[in-house]
């Protein structure tokens, strides 16, 4: 890559927080695990790669994950340990590059085009951090080295776990064409459907379309969708945005209709807005629960508290409850998110106050 060019790393580790419960048990290495309870109002919010064999994911209800793969061992989290590995890992991170933009505990954006060790190559800075890594924390990671964050994301699913590829500017469009658009950051199950529907199975078809098209077809979302289709994204590796919030939002293989796999998809979503809040020691107000159905109409459902939420399970519970007020969905769900905002001391006489908006 020139020097005119950026040097992005996609840094995400393997199986996160499964693999830190194998490290630390070796019972469990070699096994089917998943990190979670067991219990029926239980979620999966990690499975091993052993796991994942059988179909078992995060977000998953126990229940479900337990049918999937009867030999299943759960094991509860310890997000304070994950937490801790996680600064270990972006300590990492801070010797070769000052621009980090952490994504989750377990996945970061790093622009190393002007790196503090001197590598000449970001291929091999991200060797030496992944190295690093597995040195500090005996726990494995994957790299995707490219020139924008898209791609250096894409690159980082290419060869895991425990492995790098490198999209170089070269071969960036070819390697976005070839690729079908199920495997693109940004494009769940649902909207490859609506593609495959219109004809556009891969890469090479979606960039035969216009801007008019896409847009036409996919909103807003259109112009995002034309740029990637030619390995471009002009975004850059962002280390210090101004968070006012915390979420985190999953869209799911084959969309929710029983109230059992929508909650757990709730909590499994509050799972992880909870870890980063108590890294970041930010807490909120206002907890929001997105949900978007089959036909891409989207509810959201707000609770303003008088104080911050203080601890998981009061975030889960009223998480929960916002999202019950959408029962009996009339439709299959397909994506579902929860949103902490509103950081700060609250207002011991601030009322408590419901947004019911619909929005298409």
């Amino acid at each position: 890559m020139s020097a005119s060019v950026r040097k992005i790393i996609h840094i995400d580790m393997d199986a996160f927080y499964a693999s830190v419960e194998q490290r630390d048990n070796p019972a469990l290495r070699g096994r089917p695990v998943a990190v979670g309870h067991g219990a029926k109002r239980g979620v999966v919010a990690a499975a091993s790669y052993e796991a994942r064999v059988f179909g078992v994911r995060s977000a998953m209800p126990s229940t479900t994950a337990a049918r999937k793969c009867p030999e299943l061992v759960f094991t509860p989290p310890r997000f304070e340990v994950y937490r801790s590995v996680s600064r270990q890992i972006h300590a990492i991170f801070a010797e070769y590059t000052p621009l980090i933009e952490p994504l989750s505990l377990d996945e970061a954006y790093l622009d190393v085009s002007a790196n503090l060790r001197g590598l000449p190559t970001a291929t091999e800075t991200a060797a030496e951090i992944r190295r690093r890594i597995f040195e500090e924390t005996g726990l494995n990671a994957s790299a995707g080295i490219s020139y924008n964050k898209f791609l250096a994301k894409l690159a980082s699913d290419h060869r895991k776990p425990n492995g790098q590829f490198v999209v170089t500017p070269t071969m960036g469009a070819a390697f976005v064409e070839a690729l079908p658009v199920g495997k693109f950051h940004g494009v769940g199950p649902v909207t490859a459907a609506k593609m495959n529907g219109l004809g556009i199975f891969t890469g090479a078809d979606l960039r035969r379309q216009s801007i008019e098209f896409l847009r036409r077809h996919f909103g807003k979302s259109g112009g995002w969708y034309h740029d990637i289709s030619r390995g471009e994204d002009e975004r850059p590796v962002n280390p210090d945005r101004s968070r006012k919030s915390s979420g985190s939002e999953t869209t799911f293989r084959e969309d929710l209709t029983e109230p059992a796999d929508i909650e757990a998809g709730v909590i499994a979503m509050a799972d992880e807005v909870w870890a980063w809040c108590e890294k970041a020691q930010a807490f909120g107000r206002t907890v929001t629960v997105k949900v978007k159905y089959a036909d891409f109409q989207q509810a959201t459902r707000s609770l303003t508290l008088a104080t911050p939420v203080a601890d998981l399970e009061r975030l889960r519970r009223v998480s929960v409850d916002l999202v019950r007020t959408v029962y009996p969905p009339a439709k299959g769900i397909r994506l579902l998110g929860v949103t902490l905002s509103k950081f700060g001391e609250g207002r011991e006489d601030e009322a408590q106050q419901l947004d019911l908006a619909l929005a298409p």
